[in-house]
């Protein structure tokens, strides 16, 4: 693998300038696009339910798309774009999950195959190691839908994941049973634009946005974690955690830097 396209001293830079948070640099895992689910759950949101008063219905700016012959980094007011490389969007219609490794019956799904799984919805924040972040309303289904379908075996304890722009990420089989991780489809209840990661990216709503590949290609059920793209490229933690410290919210321009305790962002 050759050298990522950004200086390293120059991320690190950016990280510690606090206020810069939508700076322009390369960072994995940033967006998604989603529509109305073919079996909906019961919507799981980031917020209380107060007895006595309501919580006002969320609602998230709007998705932008410029339809690009090729996918590449980009600014947005409200959802910033990130991948790895440049590359053409994948054809929907012939784009295929490639399940394999240590499972007892590996698979290739089609979209429509993953849209007709049970399916369900959260409202999460993505917060990217760069101090900026944004939150959506994400659609798809959990790890033990697609563990039912592939019946992963017992060596395996980790998921490789493979992505059309080169990039790849590795996650514990136990951290994707965490109920609040999402394979997403959706977002916004819209599907997935190819900017944000169509067909299927990753949520994990408390870790960085480098863990929550997009526009993933294969899954690889292992043995043994590895170091993902960012963590060999860019010495970020292999584990990814979101640690105490500062945040640019997008979907709030006049928010200001926010301060966050660290682990899923659930204050605003």
């Amino acid at each position: 693998m050759s050298k990522p396209p950004i200086s390293i001293t120059r991320r690190q830079f950016v990280r510690l300038a606090l206020a810069g948070a939508t700076a322009g640099l390369v960072e994995a895992a940033c967006q998604g696009r989603a529509g109305p689910p073919a079996t909906a759950e019961p919507i799981a949101t980031t917020a209380s339910v107060s007895s006595s008063t309501p919580e006002p219905v969320p609602t998230f700016p709007p998705l932008t798309h410029n339809a690009p012959k090729m996918l590449s980094n980009r600014k947005d007011q409200h959802y910033n774009v990130r991948y790895a490389w440049p590359f053409p969007p994948v054809d929907h219609d012939a784009w295929r999950l490639e399940v394999k490794g240590l499972v007892a019956t590996p698979g290739s799904f089609s979209l429509e195959d993953l849209l007709a799984w049970p399916q369900m919805e959260q409202i999460s924040r993505m917060q990217c190691v760069e101090y900026w972040s944004f939150k959506a309303k994400w659609g798809g289904f959990h790890f033990e839908t697609l563990a039912e379908r592939v019946a992963p075996l017992p060596a395996a304890t980790h998921v490789r994941f493979d992505c059309a722009d080169t990039y790849w990420e590795f996650a514990s089989l136990a951290e994707l049973a965490n109920p609040r991780v999402i394979f997403a489809l959706r977002m916004n209840d819209e599907l997935l634009l190819d900017e944000y990661g169509a067909p299927l990216r990753m949520m994990f709503p408390a870790k960085y946005g480098y863990k929550s590949a997009k526009t993933v290609t294969t899954l690889t059920f292992t043995d043994e974690g590895e170091k993902g793209y960012w963590s060999t490229f860019g010495g970020y933690s292999p584990v990814g955690d979101i640690v105490a410290g500062y945040d640019y919210p997008q979907d709030q321009p006049y928010g200001g830097v926010k301060w966050i305790e660290g682990g899923e962002i659930t204050a605003y």
